[in-house]
């Protein structure tokens, strides 16, 4: 089974020719512009790939048209479609980078051996990432994912090795 990320989300029509206003939930948003196609998935399951003829900005989403929507009474059997790509067709990544849904429930341990719980949530800040690490019956413990905190990541063992630096377990 291929592996998908979601990259927008539509979430409306724009005008009367079939154009779709979708919100990006993507890091780079102008990663639409280096797509010949798209594929859109429906809350039942299925899906559908469309030739991608246009994208532009528009406020804080995006303007797409699809070949063959060619009027707003098509597009709006669109709204609420995810438009998702594959693994491989996803923007490569630098060392030392990982995709989010990679890192999710990964399960962090510190540097001196203690399970601190699995990697919950990812909040974005201006500055860095923040990790959310859950474990039952205890608070949340916030992790700024920065080189002095996160030591190593290990995707084949879904496992995150963290130096706790002193006051992270206090705040």
């Amino acid at each position: 089974m291929t592996d998908y990320f979601d990259i927008g989300a539509i979430v409306n029509v724009h005008g009367l020719r079939g154009e779709l206003k979708v919100l990006p939930i993507t890091d780079d948003p102008a990663r639409f512009e280096l797509l010949d196609t798209i594929e859109i998935f429906r809350e039942t399951g299925d899906s559908k790939e469309y030739p991608l003829e246009k994208v532009r900005p528009h406020k804080t989403m995006l303007v797409l048209k699809l070949k063959g929507i060619e009027d707003r009474n098509a597009a709006e059997l669109l709204i609420g479609g995810v438009i998702k790509v594959p693994r491989e067709k996803a923007i490569p990544l630098e060392e030392d980078e990982y995709y989010q849904k990679d890192l999710l429930d990964m399960k962090v341990i510190t540097d001196q051996g203690e399970t601190l719980g699995i990697l919950a949530k990812i909040i974005e800040t201006g500055a860095n990432d923040v990790y959310v690490i859950r474990k039952a019956e205890t608070k949340d413990l916030l992790i700024p994912a920065i080189k002095e905190c996160i030591l190593s990541v290990d995707l084949s063992e879904k496992t995150m090795t963290v130096h706790l630096m002193k006051g992270l377990r206090e705040l």
